[in-house]
This record gives C-alpha cells, structure tokens and sequence, in this order.
C-alpha cells in the first residue's frame, strides 16, 4: 500500500480541524476538540472558531470566558491559550516541567534569578488570596516582599504559578489589561492529574496522524516517545512515501490528498501550523520565513490549496492582503468570500 504523501497529510490534518468544511458544533465544544486555542493576541481566537464553525457568534466564546467555562491561560509551549476549565486544570501541571525550563532560561527572569522560586511561588499566592491583580500591581507586591525588580518577579510568577487572565482580557469587543488570579480560586477547585495517554489519542484525533517529536512540538513537553511507544497496541502505525512511521488512531478518518481545501483566513497564532516538527504537511519550506517574526509571527494568514499562501491585515476596517503565489480564479472567488466573512466578523 502506497505511504501518505505530504497532500494526503494536509487534508487529513484540514479534516481532523474542520478546515476542510465548517462544521455547527457549539465553540466551547470546538475548543475542547482543538486541545485548546493559541491566544497570545486576544482576536486570533476568534478567527479560528470563525474558520471552523458555521454561523459563529463570537459572544459564545466570549461568555464562556465569563461563565469561567473557558479561561485564557498559560499553557503549551509557554503561551496564553484559551482552554475549556477542565483542561486548564488538568494541561498546566502536565506542562509545568517545560515550563520551569523556560523559566530558568528566559533572559526576562535573569534579574530574579537568585530569587528562590518556591520563595516567589509562596509570595505570589499569597499576594493574590485576596483576589486578582493587574499585573504591575502583582509585581510591585511582590518586588515589596522579595529582593528583585517587580517586572522580573512578575514574569517568574507567571511561569510558576497556574495563573488565569481574568476577565475582561480577551472578550469581545472589550478587552483589558492582563489581570492575573489563581487558577484554582477562578475555577473553585484544585488542578487535576492528567491521562497522558487520553490526551496522546485527542492530540491525534485533532492533529494526526503523528509522532512524538510532533506532540513535543505543540506542547515542548519532552521524553514523550516512550509513552506512544507504551501505546502501540491500542494505536496505528502508518507510513508516508517517504519512509516515516507515524501514529495515528485507530479509526480516524484520513483524506485523500487530491480533496479539495478551500481559502481559509486564519490568525497570526494557530496550532494547525504550530504543532508538528515537520511542518511540510502545511507550510511550503519557502513561505516559512514570510510568516515568521521576531515573535513569531508578522500578519494573519491566508489558506489556500491547504497551504500557507499569503498574509493579511486588518487596517482602516477593511481586510488587506499579502498573497505569496497568483491565485486561480476559484480560489479568488472564494478569497472574497471569506474576506466578506471576516469583515462582516469585525464590523457586525
């Protein structure tokens, strides 16, 4: 049997996204299915659950930040993602170790390096048992009880200690400045231990099929082959053409490489093309470096033929664009059409 080819993998990871075909399932039911969505900007969010979601009104996700059914909070690979209540509780310790070493080495933290961090973990809890604070109230708190600038210890704090931006950060239209309280006072109960396994299988229901390297690459949780290996009965192992072995769930759909993607507007932060070690199966090698910034990113995407093929911008209430290739004519059709969807999204 021939191996998946690079086209066979991008429309099943299209499909497994919902980016093939909007689908209607309520967003915090999408959010769940995602693993959670990249939130370091507070509009991008948005923009996912509107490229998968038929009819989304951007005040379901809104609410349930309200509803604290959904918080924005510090997870995989060190950024703010938006995550239903359940898996906050249960990601951030799993993720926690990574998080520690990007701690250890981030060059924001060196002038409260020689802070005990348990020292740092105690003050932050205690500071913030009286409810939530804007983050320069945080550390100026904390620079009163600890012998280091409060900008520094504010960022030590955020890596150690499972923190939710309150809001109104990141709501609809009416957003705030980051006001950080504990996880466990936010949600009303304790951080949970995670299934790895459990989470192995969604990872792969959401973004395979895959290998380990792949799961590091979303999460930059580490030593993770050992568990897939542990895995092998209960999961498949395909191979691509060109001699990869990849696991993959049993069951799950796979899409022939020839099916049609639309033109999808993504935002500048999605984990469809921040989750796997090789992202040939959905960046073209020669489009990366259009894309990638100083921080990771300089514009909003543009999908076409499954792939990275452009930017775009929202400047002067009007949807601006950056295309890396000529479009065919079908695929400006349906480019107008989503940049019609995306301007009715932000100025309706």
């Amino acid at each position: 049997m021939p191996g998946l080819t690079v086209r066979d993998l991008n429309r099943t990871l299209l499909a497994r996204q919902h980016l093939l075909e909007r689908t209607t399932m309520p967003a915090l039911a999408m959010v769940e299915h995602l693993v959670g969505l990249q939130a370091q900007e507070n509009l991008p969010p948005y923009l996912s659950l509107a490229a998968r979601l038929d009819g989304f009104d951007p005040d379901a996700l809104s609410d349930a930040l309200e509803r604290r059914e959904a918080v924005r909070f510090l997870t995989m690979r060190g950024t703010i993602h938006v995550l239903t209540a359940d898996d906050a509780l249960a990601l951030r310790p799993w993720v926690q170790v990574a998080l520690d070493q990007q701690s250890g080495s981030n060059q924001m933290n060196r002038d409260a390096r020689h802070v005990p961090v348990p020292d740092v973990v105690a003050a932050t809890r205690d500071v913030l048992a009286d409810g939530p604070l804007p983050v320069k109230q945080l550390g100026e708190r904390l620079a009163e009880r600890l012998d280091a600038p409060a900008g520094a210890l504010a960022h030590v704090a955020r890596e150690r200690v499972p923190m939710v931006q309150v809001p109104p950060r990141g709501l609809w239209r009416r957003s705030g400045g980051v006001v950080y309280e504990t996880v466990e006072s936010w949600l009303g109960r304790p951080t949970t231990e995670l299934e790895v396994p459990a989470l192995v299988r969604r990872y792969l229901r959401a973004f395979g099929p895959a290998t380990a390297a792949d799961m590091t690459t979303w999460s930059r949780v580490t030593r993770l082959g050992p568990v897939f290996a542990a895995m092998a009965d209960e999961l498949d192992v395909v191979e691509t053409d060109d001699g990869r072995r990849l696991y993959d769930v049993p069951g799950a759909p796979r899409v022939d490489g020839s099916a049609h993607a639309p033109v999808r507007l993504l935002g500048a932060y999605d984990n469809v093309f921040l989750s796997h070690a090789d992202r040939a199966r959905i960046v073209p090698e020669e489009h990366r470096t259009r894309w990638a910034g100083t921080n990771g990113g300089v514009g909003s995407t543009v999908w076409a033929d499954g792939f990275m093929a452009g930017l775009w911008w929202w400047r002067d209430d009007a949807v601006t664009v950056d295309l890396f290739r000529p479009f065919t004519r079908s695929e400006r059709r349906e480019l107008d059409d989503e940049i019609d969807r995306v301007t009715a999204l932000l100025t309706g």
